[in-house]
């Protein structure tokens, strides 16, 4: 008989390199990676070798890393070298809301769940890492991305972008935090060069990265197209490698935005560690084998084989790809995810359930009262048109939308209520981008007047009006690559809702947008709803707000202004800045500094259209006062403010309660007062709860750009709480030792 060889656990532990055994540290796995890897192989792994994807290593087993867009569900595959669809069926998505709805849900535990739904989607369809979420401070409403984002205020978009990350991340699905950083306006997005001073920074522009970075815990990390201190964002020595791998202790990897990088040698000094673009350079055409001519490809191997540099940069920017992979596509135990579940759909619309605000609602013409055989006029363009193609990198291939015309009908047929849409107003008719199209026909001939006519005519004898409008995604509106030119509504939707408001008493206004508008009839209309852009379920939450299936609780994530000139940066003529002489770059001062948003209303007394927290209830409720555990606190310790809030209507709701903090006495100028805390409470009619919220001495502290440290002064400090940013309930006074 043969002899049988059986081999011990021990030899055959040994064979297994440790690269590959996950029950092994994560840095043992990835230092044994590189040790194996000649300097060729990685240099490959740290530039794309495909439009969304970067090589392995076959003769290891390491695999590709795969990305994808974006922050609002799993982009359409495209074809390896081109931007064109790949024409797959079966990569449909469940489209979510936009971020700025996320934040209007001033609810983590929604950002949780929103993270966690779009990670089992990435993972069903094989990405590694998700470009997203955008954490870019709300600094003007013309900004064509702010969709995108999370608001105007730091401490909301750090207390929400941190369990997003981690909910996605918890699919091993890597969060790519972006753009990192100073990236407020899409206009000449690629050659402005911000200035600012060290304090505003660090105290407006950074928080929610460095939240996301050090709580949330981000694998990765994308640069913006910017510059600042003349050095492009993609490979900026200061930003890059001294504050968010010094500082903050950032072991992810870097990620370079598509066409990002401009130079090899700051790519290689200035921690750069995964280059992405389309083409050679991400912005005009390349030669053929474009990959190779990567700043981080052939370019960089020559510069090591001259000697002009070394290869510990290298190893660092190997290091951390190796890292990225190891918690990604190298998670064997993640599970296959899944893909337009039910479960997704029911996210999708619990968020925009959410995130919906009531702005205004006179005479409590909202929710709808239900009468068999009533009838709703609907009008205008955004009550029809799909909104989840478009915007730019966000645009995605929706298994379904449900449009506000919809969902309104499906509702009133439950009450035996009839709907009539008429269109209102012509505006953008196309609908297609990036080889997605709705194959909607909304070509319409006639002119502005007859369009009004028809719905003035219309409008006579129903029940309720509801005009759905706002911005799209078209260039020039809320998109990327392009801002708007001004804080009107387009396509003379101004004329339309004057016309509507004079022929009914019931004119219910839904807003379709990302960013605030002018709203010059906003005495003359009974309800206002400001309803984002909502993804697949947009239709149903809408008509879940306006029938009072939900009682709307979200809150604004940023101010609307009356007029642009109201709007800090605008107010000081800093934007989009000065184009250099014999240059392409353009110099943006941020001249406003700490005073963004609702900080300029406040401390510049400036009355906002619609305040920043601000948004309103099918119920009511009170505040009690506002008290502290404890008048006076060391420089180490807490206090907990401590506030009654009753719901005194008779319906089931949700408030906000918001913490602004005020120094009165510092050395330094301050804000008038800045968010710190805030806390969502769900109450049953007559319900009273004690809502408590900590703070300690880092809500109180402003940066010192000359110590390079943050100061909380001993002194007296006010807290002021309410339901909105000016509707203040009480107030308290407390004193740091």
């Amino acid at each position: 008989m043969a002899a049988t060889a059986v081999m011990s656990a021990a030899a055959m532990s040994a064979q297994t390199p440790v690269y590959l055994d996950s029950s092994r540290p994560l840095e043992e796995r990835v230092e044994d990676a590189l040790s194996r890897m000649t300097t060729q192989e990685k240099l490959d792994i740290i530039h794309a070798q495909s439009k969304f994807s970067s090589r392995g290593v076959p003769r290891l087993g390491l695999p590709d890393l795969w990305t994808d867009d974006g922050p609002h569900g799993v982009r359409p595959d495209v074809l390896w070298d081109e931007w064109e669809q790949a024409g797959q069926t079966n990569d449909s998505c469940v489209a979510f809301p936009a971020l700025t709805c996320l934040a209007a849900t001033w609810n983590p535990e929604v950002a949780r769940l929103y993270g966690r739904s779009l990670g089992e989607e990435a993972r069903y369809r094989g990405k590694d890492v998700m470009l997203g979420p955008g954490v870019n401070i709300y600094r003007t409403p013309l900004n064509g991305r702010n969709f995108e984002y999370m608001g105007e205020d730091p401490f909301l978009a750090s207390e929400m972008v941190v369990p997003y990350v981690q909910g996605l991340q918890s699919c091993g699905v890597a969060a790519c935090v972006k753009h990192f950083a100073l990236n407020n306006n899409e206009v000449n997005r690629h050659t402005t060069n911000v200035i600012l001073d060290d304090r505003t920074l660090y105290e407006i522009y950074l928080p929610a990265f460095k939240a996301a970075v050090q709580k949330g815990g981000a694998w990765s990390i994308m640069g913006a197209y910017n510059l600042y201190g003349d050095e492009h964002l993609c490979h900026n020595g200061r930003m890059l490698n001294d504050i968010l791998k010094k500082e903050w202790g950032f072991d992810g990897a870097v990620i370079s935005d598509w066409g990002g990088t401009h130079d090899t040698r700051q790519a290689i000094a200035n921690g750069l560690d995964l280059e992405f673009g389309s083409w050679t350079d991400g912005l005009a055409n390349g030669a053929s084998n474009a990959y190779d001519n990567y700043h981080l490809a052939n370019p960089y191997r020559a510069l090591i084989a001259s000697g002009e540099v070394g290869t510990a940069e290298l190893d660092d920017k190997a290091r951390r790809v190796l890292r990225l992979m190891m918690r990604t596509a190298m998670d064997y135990s993640k599970g296959a995810g899944s893909m337009c579940s039910e479960a997704h759909y029911a996210a999708a619309r619990r968020i925009g359930d959410e995130g919906i605000v009531l702005l205004r609602n006179e005479r409590s013409v909202l929710p709808v009262v239900p009468r068999k055989g009533g009838r709703i006029l609907v009008v205008g363009e955004n009550a029809v048109k799909m909104m989840t193609v478009g915007g730019g990198s966000s645009s995605l291939k929706a298994q379904r939308e449900v449009s506000p015309l919809e969902g309104i009908r499906a509702a009133a047929a439950k009450y035996g209520m009839d709907v009539e849409w008429v269109r209102g107003y012509v505006g953008d008719v196309t609908g297609e981008y990036n080889g997605v199209v709705t194959g909607q026909d909304l070509n319409d001939s006639r002119t502005p007047s007859e369009l009004i006519s028809e719905a003035v005519s219309c409008a006579s004898g129903a029940d309720y009006v509801i005009f759905v409008g706002g911005l799209n995604k078209s260039p020039g509106q809320d998109c990327e690559d392009a801002d708007r030119t001004g804080l009107g509504l387009p396509y003379g939707q101004d004329d339309v809702i004057g016309a509507l408001a004079r022929a009914t008493r019931n004119l219910v206004v839904v807003n379709v947008s990302g960013n605030a508008v002018a709203m010059p009839w906003v005495r003359d209309v009974q309800a206002i709803v400001q309803a984002w852009f909502l993804g697949s379920e947009a239709g149903n939450s809408i008509a879940d707000v306006i029938f009072g299936e939900v009682n709307p609780s979200g809150k604004l994530p940023f101010s609307f202004p009356v007029r642009l000139a109201d709007n800090g940066a605008h107010a000081l003529g800093a934007y989009p800045g000065v184009k250099r002489q014999d240059s392409d770059i353009t110099d943006l001062e941020y001249a406003e500094g700490l005073l963004v948003g609702y900080r300029w209303h406040d401390t510049k007394k400036v009355k906002p259209l619609f305040a920043f927290g601000h948004g309103l209830s099918y119920t009511a409720f009170s505040f009690g006062k506002a008290t502290a555990d404890r008048n006076e606190i060391g420089q180490n310790g807490t206090v907990t403010f401590t506030v009654p809030v009753t719901n005194i209507g008779d319906r089931a709701g949700a408030e906000v309660v918001q913490l602004y903090i005020s120094d009165p006495k510092c050395s330094v100028s301050r804000p008038a007062k800045e968010l710190k805390g805030f806390a969502k409470v769900y109450l049953e009619p007559g319900e009273t709860r004690d809502v408590k919220i900590i703070i300690d001495r880092e809500a109180l502290s402003y940066f010192d750009a000359d110590r390079h440290e943050w100061i909380a002064e001993p002194g007296d400090f006010i807290a002021s709480v309410g339901p909105a940013s000016d509707n203040i309930k009480s107030t308290v006074k407390f004193r740091l030792k």
